[in-house]
């Protein structure tokens, strides 16, 4: 396993989060995944084809890659059988590596991914009756400690590429079955000057219908590589999903959130939890440093935001800590004064081992609610999801450090034998 070093927790100072390289493959292949078009075509011209060939292969590859789906250069049957081999010489098409899948009794799904490099992180997929949402980790582990978060308990090793990013949404398609089927649809004899071809493959019908950034780590800390990612799905000729059904959440980093609304352009999440400043410093450390009302003025300018698109606000209800008629009022104050286009989700707190919290109970969460909807602002209570394998919002932690390297390989095997 590559040593990385550990990055610091948020305090006076912000994180350095610089992403790393992707470790180059032991066989000295390129990963294609997460690569943007032009970047494929400069790939190809670099390995010696010609600037106009370059640019149509990468054309037609991209295309197989993020609508089709093929994990198999010998699987684009529009690409010469001559030239496939020279391509699966040079470069491979990645998936993250799948340790352990796991199906709640609700219908929500787990997956323990790892890294090329040996590093463990998970997604979590969640099936509605009108939708499914995909919840997406931008890092291994999360620097920001928020305390009643399971996740926030891990150390951060590293940021996700692009390709690992994208390739949770690729993974995820694989599981549901979610690729097309049928004659391609795409003219690949065009004009090959036109570099802003738009694919005809729409979105329409699928299981898997949204994105959320919601899952380890705090993505505006990985922005650079949430931003790649995020490009390929929202381009119509990648993954083709409108920016609209994509939700970002963040727990407050004010800087990035402008170019977050600018550069990326999707729905906004931010994890508030708390009214005050010393129950949020407490349950958000990065409070201290981007305290409520420098974080609600800039939602406030957050570029996009309207009734239409409202922003989301997370709060997760805490039994005696941030759960009382007050707060709720001072809810409703702080987002009217903001003259925020709002929504609130509550979120009943989902236990882990070792919090050092409970969950509010029924009846208050109840009385909140109707508080904050008496205030004019919309204030659903999420009905928690796939607890009972720890997918729950705030239990993400990778099963790597529930059970050792040695556990694993032995339910492997006591599952192959039987």
């Amino acid at each position: 396993m590559t040593n990385t070093t550990l990055m610091s927790i948020p305090g006076q100072i912000d994180p350095v989060p610089v992403a790393r390289d992707i470790t180059p493959r032991a066989d000295g292949r390129v990963d294609l995944i997460g690569l943007p078009k032009a970047r494929i075509a400069e790939l190809f011209e670099e390995a010696g084809l010609g600037t106009r060939q370059a640019k149509l292969r990468s054309k037609q590859v991209f295309h197989w890659l993020y609508h089709r789906g093929v994990t198999d250069f010998d699987a684009m049957t529009d690409i010469a059988k001559t030239m496939r081999p020279w391509l699966a010489e040079r470069f491979v098409i990645g998936r993250p590596e799948v340790v352990e899948a796991q199906h709640s009794t609700d219908g929500t799904r787990k997956w323990l991914l790892r890294t090329a490099d040996g590093h463990d992180f998970e997604m979590v997929f969640i099936p509605d009756a009108d939708r499914g949402t995909l919840c997406v980790s931008s890092q291994v582990g999360c620097t920001l400690n928020c305390t009643f978060c399971h996740t926030g308990t891990m150390r951060l090793v590293r940021n996700l590429t692009p390709g690992e990013i994208v390739g949770q949404v690729m993974l995820a398609r694989d599981a549901l079955g979610e690729w097309p089927k049928g004659n391609m649809k795409f003219d690949f004899g065009a004009d090959l000057d036109d570099a802003e071809d738009e694919g005809h493959y729409t979105s329409d019908g699928r299981l898997l219908t949204n994105i959320v950034m919601m899952g380890m780590g705090e993505p505006l800390y990985n922005f650079d590589n949430v931003k790649g990612a995020l490009q390929l799905v929202m381009d119509g000729d990648g993954l083709a999903l409108s920016k609209r059904r994509i939700t970002l959440s963040t727990s407050g980093v004010v800087p990035m959130m402008d170019r977050c609304g600018e550069e990326i352009g999707v729905n906004l999440a931010v994890s508030l939890h708390a009214v005050t400043k010393d129950i949020r410093d407490e349950i958000v450390p990065l409070n201290r440093k981007y305290g409520i009302e420098e974080l609600l003025q800039a939602c406030a300018d957050y570029p996009g935001a309207s009734n239409a698109r409202r922003i989301t606000f997370e709060y997760v209800m805490l039994k005696d800590k941030n759960d009382s008629d007050d707060h709720a009022r001072e809810l409703v104050r702080l987002l009217k004064t903001y003259k925020l286009p709002a929504k609130v989700n509550l979120i009943p707190f989902n236990p882990w081992p070792g919090a050092n919290y409970e969950c509010s109970t029924p009846k208050r969460i109840k009385r909140f609610s109707d508080i904050v909807f008496e205030g004019g602002i919309s204030a659903p209570v999420r009905t928690p999801r796939g607890r009972d394998i720890d997918a729950a919002c705030g239990q993400l932690k990778t099963a790597a450090e529930k059970k050792s390297r040695a556990e694993r390989d032995r339910e492997a095997a006591e599952a192959a034998q039987g």
